[in-house]
């Protein structure tokens, strides 16, 4: 039973240390502000619990059927990184270049009714805002690693290890849930100076994180 308990924990901690950089709710919810700030307090509390139910769909379906669907549709995973990367580096890249464009977009969303708003915002919370800025090819990369991980396994722990693998995607997407719905805080405590560095920041992370992923991709192909 310690046995048992002790891989619980191990598998938990290694989850939860693999998947937060990668999600990073803290980051992403800077990322996604721009098209939640303008919605009123019940409609925001509406989307980012469904971005949050999405997040934890896409996970759990990686998790047990992620194999199953790539081998249906004769996809590899070093495909998925590279094609994954290559799409948030674009996404890193078009935050980065960014230079006025923001204040445009707010006159124009500003000028836009609530109704529209969230009509607009219903058909992004999927993609971008779940898929790929919230978990993304990393995100379902390391959900690979952490199951071929326990595959091999007796059953017994194979239900242990997924359970903690589990558990930890309950946090991640709870964490998400939370940094989301209060990302009002985060800007003010941050200031417009400090919105401005976090996201260039966080925008160069993202474009790092990409890369990484394609050319890991690029190296598993060759």
């Amino acid at each position: 039973m310690l046995a048992y308990s002790h891989s619980f924990i191990h598998m938990l901690f290694i989850s939860v240390v693999a998947l937060f950089p990668i999600i990073n709710p803290i980051g992403s919810a800077l990322i996604v502000n721009p098209y939640l700030s303008k919605l009123s307090d019940a409609d925001k509390k509406a989307a980012v619990k469904k971005i949050s139910l999405n997040a934890f769909s896409i996970c759990v379906v990686t998790l047990f059927a992620g194999r199953w669907i790539l081998q249906l549709f004769g996809i590899s995973i070093p495909i998925i990184q590279l094609a994954g990367g290559i799409v948030i580096c674009i996404m890193g890249w078009e935050s980065l270049s960014t230079r006025g464009d923001n204040q445009n977009e707010e006159k124009d969303i500003e000028n836009l009714t609530n109704s529209n708003q969230t009509k607009n915002i219903n058909d992004k919370l999927f993609y971008p805002i779940t898929f790929p800025i919230t978990t993304g090819a990393g995100t379902i990369s390391v959900l690979f690693t952490l199951s071929a991980h326990s595959s091999n396994a007796d059953w017994l722990n194979y239900l242990i290890n997924t359970a903690a693998m589990l558990l930890a995607i309950i946090a991640m997407c709870i964490l998400v849930y939370f940094f989301y719905g209060n990302t009002k805080l985060i800007v003010s405590k941050l200031g417009v100076n400090g919105q401005t560095i976090a996201n260039r920041f966080f925008a160069f992370l993202i474009f790092c994180v990409g890369l990484q992923i394609a050319v890991t991709g690029i190296k598993s192909l060759f």
